[in-house]
């Protein structure tokens, strides 16, 4: 099967791969996971494996013959549940799937990344473990090895725990992408808190702190919320006026978040 480069297929080939991908998801019989383009099926077959439950969804129809076929049996057995969708159309409830209740495990198209961190990490309908092939420089990025935090590292800090699992080279795929690729773990996802409880202006906040680059926390603060306010805001939590946003950690974004 020829991959689309319209809808970003890059098939996974690697078993070494495969296996760290299935292992960090801690996966049971008990167990639903919501797999975002099963593409041939390679990964789909590890899940199956298992004893979860799957949830395949599937936007190339040209793939979907092909995956009844390989899975004709999982199908019948209602181990494996096969879904002709683009994954940004996803019917949570007609699917039954719950909050907080599946494991969303993928290889997923790097274009779709965000999108995906946004509707499901971040979403109303949260995995209780996240296990994703990503690009890895947005890996790296996420999990903040530098100690530098970004937009996207807090945006997933702020429901569940990130870990790079491992690293995936660009020749474990077809065909082969122009980067290097790693398995990074979600964990404990839980429903974010204050980051949730009034997520617009938990990332207002978190787009005003990183407004200008240049700029320091207190003056980008300061734009929106005024001087005196930010003073107050950087009183309370101990930050020197040096500080850039980047510096500060998810646990202190949140506080900041209730106070404004």
């Amino acid at each position: 099967m020829k991959a689309k480069k319209s809808l970003g297929q890059n098939f996974l080939h690697s078993k070494s791969a495969l296996f760290a991908i299935v292992k960090a998801g801690e996966l049971s019989e008990t167990d639903t996971v919501l797999e975002i383009g099963p593409g041939t099926g390679m990964l789909t077959r590890e899940l199956l494996k298992t004893g979860a439950k799957v949830i395949a969804i599937e936007k190339d129809r040209d793939l979907i013959p092909i995956l009844e076929k390989e899975f004709d049996t999982e199908i019948k057995n209602k181990k494996l549940f096969l879904i002709h969708e683009d994954i940004l159309d996803l019917d949570f409830k007609k699917n039954k799937i719950k909050d907080l209740n599946y494991k969303l495990i993928a290889n997923i198209p790097y274009y779709l990344t965000g999108i995906i961190f946004r509707n499901f990490i971040g979403g109303e309908v949260k995995p209780s473990r996240a296990v994703l092939l990503v690009q890895k420089e947005v890996a790296t990025r996420i999990v903040a090895r530098d100690k530098k935090e970004s937009i996207l590292s807090l945006s997933v800090k702020a429901f569940g725990q990130p870990k790079i699992i491992s690293k995936v080279a660009r020749t474990a795929f077809r065909p082969k992408p122009n980067v290097d690729s790693a398995v990074l773990l979600v964990q404990n996802i839980t429903s974010g808190g204050e980051a949730s409880a009034n997520k617009e202006r938990f990332f207002e906040l978190l787009h005003a702190g990183f407004a200008h680059k240049r700029k320091r926390l207190f003056s980008n603060l300061a734009e929106v919320f005024g001087k005196e306010k930010t003073n107050e805001i950087f009183l309370k939590n101990n930050l020197d006026e040096n500080t850039r946003a980047e510096d500060i950690d998810i646990e202190t974004w949140k506080r900041i978040a209730k106070e404004v």
